[in-house]
């Protein structure tokens, strides 16, 4: 079973930028990212599989972008214009049970990173 490690949370303003990696251990062919805010249910941030078909949640689409080097098996979101309801913990996912879309179950789970951004 593929691991995940995630990397480059961090505190921001809002307005700011940050991008946050995920390296995998091994060959996975959709990867995404969800989200959990405090008090809140995980929700889906964005997902791409190796033909870079992408899903995006409707409140990311257009400030958020995923993308992935296939050949580093690392996952990547590039998130511009944070807002401070973007403030939750990451985390990155693998292998989903069905279809590549924020709105499936996914097997492999990394440990999350933290985003808070401020007003």
């Amino acid at each position: 079973q593929v691991q995940l490690v995630e990397s480059g949370g961090g505190s921001v303003q809002a307005g700011g930028s940050l991008r946050l990696s995920c390296a995998a251990s091994g060959y996975t062919h959709c990867m995404g990212w969800f989200r959990r805010a405090p008090g809140k249910e995980r929700e889906g941030v964005a997902t791409i599989d190796n033909d870079n078909f992408t899903t995006y949640a409707g409140s990311v689409k257009g400030r958020f972008t995923i993308s992935k080097d296939n050949a580093k098996n690392t996952l990547y979101l590039q998130m511009n214009m944070l807002k401070p309801e973007d403030t939750a913990m990451y985390y990155c996912a693998a292998d989903p049970f069905f279809y590549c879309s924020i709105g499936s179950r996914f097997r492999v789970w990394g440990q999350g990173t933290q985003v808070s951004v401020s007003s």
